[in-house]
Order: structure tokens, then sequence, then C-alpha cells
């Protein structure tokens, strides 16, 4: 069992079974349609073992942290979670304001009641931070997952060795769970990608690939022109090799599971085989998949400009400027899971008095194409974590590519 879990490349596992499931959804979509339920299972078997695995790892990693260990790191990371999401809105701006797209509204089956102001948001992630616990692991509430893993990892560095060595067991028990679950992602991806391709194609996409064109731009760009240029400054040297390989054995999963905090397992194994500060990774990839959200960033800016365009409403270059930073809190504030930055459009849409009404239609649009978008996005949010981990890990001397 265990040789054919973890046997062999699992990149190329996964692209067998990308072909297979696009095979299978061209010549036997109803039975593709059926086979979805390996990827739901896949996919739902990941987000749920997520949270206890980031509650496990913050645990582990502060109570077991040596002194003065990886503290100044972690500051270098999150500055570059920080920079780099601003950074990214602002390169979707500068692309929707060079190429403007243009969309057409549609009706919404449901009611959606999105959050009125970033105030609003503010306070939903205080009143998530001090959540209950075992309701915020029961409901991946990841802000409160982390709050209370600081706070018992704090409270547990005066703890006996023994006490310590046996979180530290624990944790060696979730990650081997995770491990088992990740040797099935090729079939996973294998129903996932049958059942996509089976059900809607490419035709939902027809009528918005003006505006899916301008989100990939961004997002290729800052994946393979922003964050180089980043990872060059921290560690002066050829950046390109460790972007690829994040992009490559990172981002492809996440482009499939379409989860930021599902693909913190793969993340965490990549780190440790390229030899990155252990205790910086523990607290800086977890930490990552709730804050870094590059792509989310992109999606709200984009999809605010194109509707504003849409409207025909002018945009002066400080509104531009302002909309970066409430993209940028936005982002902040997206869920881990898929399609987290949709709901928050409408924050950045009430700069320019766009009503709500017309804002939740903009959210429809965004589902139309979100079987591409999100999939994008995710992959630019998570391997980023492990490209700016790796990015001080290598500037302070700990790490190999």
């Amino acid at each position: 069992m265990q040789k054919i879990l973890f046997g062999g490349n699992l990149v190329a596992r996964i692209a067998l079974g990308l072909v297979l499931g696009l095979v299978m959804a061209q010549f036997f979509p109803a039975l593709a349609q059926q086979l979805g339920f390996l990827g739901q299972f896949f996919v739902r078997a990941l987000r749920s073992i997520a949270p206890m695995l980031v509650f496990m790892l913050v645990l582990s990693a502060i109570a077991n942290k040596q002194v003065g260990s990886s503290n100044q790191g972690l500051k270098e990371v999150l500055g570059l979670y920080l920079l780099g999401t601003v950074a990214a809105a602002l390169v979707a701006v500068i692309l929707s304001s060079t190429f403007p797209s243009t969309m057409k509204f549609v009706e919404l089956k449901e009611a959606i009641s999105p959050p009125q102001d970033v105030g609003e948001v503010l306070r939903g992630l205080i009143l998530s931070v001090v959540d209950n616990p075992f309701n915020a692991l029961m409901n991946a509430n990841f802000i409160g997952v982390l709050f209370w893993a600081v706070c018992l990892g704090l409270s547990l560095r005066a703890a006996h060795p023994s006490s310590k060595q046996f979180i530290s067991d624990m944790t060696d028990g979730v990650s081997f769970v995770v491990r088992v679950v990740i040797g099935f992602a090729p079939v996973g991806v294998f129903g996932l990608v049958a059942q996509t391709f089976a059900e809607y194609g490419l035709e939902s996409l027809k009528d918005y690939f003006h505006l899916l064109a301008v989100l990939l731009a961004a997002m290729l760009l800052v994946m393979f022109v922003l964050n180089p240029l980043l990872v060059y400054w921290k560690i002066r040297k050829n950046p390109f090799p460790l972007v690829w390989l994040c992009v490559r054995e990172s981002g492809l999963t996440a482009f499939f599971t379409r989860s930021s905090a599902a693909n913190i397992p793969v993340n965490m194994a990549l780190a440790k085989r390229l030899k990155f500060d252990p205790e910086l990774v523990a607290v800086s990839i977890p930490l990552g998949a709730t804050i870094n959200m590059a792509g989310a960033a992109i999606t709200i800016t984009v999809l605010t400009l194109a509707a504003v365009n849409s409207l025909h409403i002018p945009v002066d270059f400080s509104t531009a400027l302002l909309l970066t930073l409430v993209a940028s809190i936005c982002a902040c504030g997206a869920s881990g899971v898929g399609s987290g930055s949709l709901l928050l459009i409408p924050l950045a849409c009430s700069l320019f008095k766009i009503p709500n009404e017309i804002a939740a239609q903009v959210i429809g649009v965004g589902f139309t194409i979100n079987i591409i978008q999100d999939s994008a996005e995710t992959a630019l949010n998570s391997s980023t974590d492990v490209v700016f981990t790796g990015a001080v890990s290598l500037a302070r001397g700990q790490g190999e590519l």
C-alpha cells in the first residue's frame, strides 16, 4: 500500500490523472460526472484534516521553539507577504487600465449577503479570533485556529520535556494522516478534472474570455516577474529555480484542489525536502495560507474595475491607489478555501458607490469564470507561500535547491 500511495513522482502521477480525466470527460461524459465523487472525496478529506494540521504544527513549533531562533525570519516573511499582496493589486490595476474589460451583468440564482465595508470584515476577523477553539476546528476558522494554537503554544513553552515530546508525536501523527491523503492526489485530480470538463467544458467562459485573460495575465506576471524580483532582492541569486520548483510542485496541486488551506501539506513537504528552516516553515506556511493572498487581491481588483468600466465610471489615480489597498485588506480576509475572494468584491465596489445589487451581479460573473479563475488564484497564493518562505530561509543560509 505504501508503495502504491507514495511510490514514484507525485507530479507525474498527478499529470497522468489530469490526462485520464480529460479523456474520460471527452469520451464518457456521463460516467465522468459520476466519477467526480472521487475528486469531491479527496478535497473533502484535505479540507477536513487541514485545520487540525495547522493547529498542531503551530502549537508544536511555538511550544518547542528555541528562544531567539526565527523571530526575525518570520518578520521578513510577513513583510514579503504584505508587499507581494499590495504589489499584486497594483499590477492588476495597471493591466485593467491598459486592457479594460467589461461585463454583462447576470441574474443571481440566490441572494448573497456580502459584508458592507472594510470595517465589517475587520470586525468579523476580530470576532473570529476569539471563536470557540473546537468550533474553529470544526468550521475551518483558520484565524481562530491560529490564535488558539499560538496561545496554547506560548503557555506550553515552560512545560515538561515529555509533554513537548507528546505534542511533537501528535504532530507527526497528524502529518502522517495528511501524507496518506496526499497519496490519493492523482485519483482526486482525475475525478475533479473529469467532472469539471464533462459538466461545464469551456462554453461558460466564451463571453468573458477577455476578462479571464486579464486575470490570468496579472497572475502570471506576479508569479513569473514580480515574485522573482522579490526573491532576487532577498537572496541576490537567480530566483527562477526556486520559483519554478514551487510553481510546479505546489502550484499544480493547488490549481486542482482550489484551496490554500488544503495545499498546506504539499507546501510543508516541499519546504522540508528543500531543507528550509523548519521552525520558520511550521509557522509561515500555515499563516501564508490565511493572509498571503496575492491572487485574491488580483481577482477583487480586476472584477471591480471591469464593473467600473461597464458602468462608465471615471477612475482617477488616487482612487486606483486606494483600490489596491482596499483589495489587499479584503484579500487578507479571504477564506482559505475555494472562491473565498468573490464575496469580498462588494467591498471594493463600494469605493465607486456601486450599489450592492450590481456588486452582487459582479459576483455572479465571477462564478461564471470561477472554474479557471479560482484555480489559478489558488495556485498563485499557495506557491507564493513557499517562494517567500524559501527566499527568507535561503537568505539566512538555510535550505538548498
